[in-house]
């Protein structure tokens, strides 16, 4: 009896499997491990005559490999990882830090609405075309199998765009603004991660893949560095929008403002530039030199626009002058 109930695990610890019957139980298809197998993903299978017989870590790799997919790797970059995995050293470091970046950077919840609250909330009108537009830019996320009900990834963020239409902004307006102001955001980001990987995480990605401990503690740094960079765009905004509401203001109120109110026109003043405009100037004159080709250009620009003014001034005086 035992001798049976041992051969027994023995064959269910030794599965075997064809190459079909390895797709059908991986989910994966026969071209897919194939090409696997040609990129060095798969260990060799066992060749008995003209057939290859597959193994139990054959599909423990192919679930890996679906995993890793998942997770946003591409093949590449699995292949190093299992490289490593094959050599003795853990994926556990790594995929601890890949899942801490790939985590929440807020602690916003998400949340629902129905098709009849958004339009509630939006006045009462009923606005297809806006929704398919919000639905767009990724405010809201349809809910498979319910057309009636969205998930709302940013509530805080449907909140403002309900506040601005309430005030009067067009919700066509609100959606170009968005758009703009996403992709100054994601520049802001990107520069950011530039930043960090280059003074803070460039001597852990020295290996491929790093090792378990200094993933370890790349995941640690990750952790502790999320919050400033909300931190410090917070910061600078509330500065920048005190600068220019105080000159927006000072615009239109005019002479009525008292002297001494509102900054000297000296004082240095941000500009907000498209973030196409200073990638191209970067690429014309390098980054160190990004700040004073656009104060040359622009005073080039001024003085070229003062010449015509004198130009234009000067040649109404004599068209005066002759009908005189």
């Amino acid at each position: 009896m035992n001798g049976q109930a041992t051969s027994a695990v023995s064959s269910r610890s030794a599965a075997e499997y064809r190459i079909e019957d390895l797709a059908h139980a991986s989910g994966a298809t026969v071209r897919t491990i194939r090409a696997y197998q040609d990129r060095g993903l798969l260990p060799t299978p066992e060749r008995r005559g003209r057939a290859n017989v597959y193994g139990d870590a054959h599909l423990a790799r192919l679930r890996q490999i679906a995993d890793l997919l998942d997770r946003g790797y591409t093949l590449a970059s699995i292949k190093e990882l299992l490289a490593a995995w094959d050599a003795g050293r853990g994926l556990g470091g790594v995929l601890g830090l890949v899942a801490e970046v790939q985590g929440p950077w807020t602690d916003e919840q998400a949340d629902r609405i129905s098709r009849d609250e958004l339009h509630r909330r939006f006045g009462g009108a009923q606005d297809d075309q806006a929704v398919a537009e919000a639905v767009e830019l990724g405010v809201l996320e349809p809910i498979p199998g319910r057309p009636d009900e969205f998930l709302v990834p940013s509530p805080q963020e449907l909140s403002v765009a309900v506040e601005l239409h309430g005030a009067g902004v067009p919700l066509t307006a609100i959606s170009v603004h968005l758009r703009e102001l996403r992709g100054q955001v994601e520049h802001i980001a990107s520069r950011f991660l530039e930043f960090t990987t280059e003074h803070v995480f460039a001597r852990y990605l020295g290996h491929r893949p790093p090792t378990d401990a200094d993933a370890a503690e790349a995941a640690e740094l990750v952790r502790r560095l999320r919050p400033l960079a909300q931190q410090t765009v917070d910061a600078e905004l509330a500065r920048a929008m005190r600068t220019f509401a105080t000159r927006h203001l000072q615009h239109h109120l005019g002479a009525g403002v008292p002297n001494g109110l509102y900054p000297a026109a000296s004082e240095p003043r941000p500009v907000l530039l498209p973030p196409d405009t200073i990638g191209a100037v970067q690429r014309l004159v390098g980054p160190q030199n990004v700040a004073a080709f656009i104060a040359a250009a622009t005073e080039r620009e001024v003085q070229a626009r003062t010449l015509d003014a004198l130009a234009t001034s000067h040649a109404e005086s004599r068209r005066v002058d002759q009908m005189g």
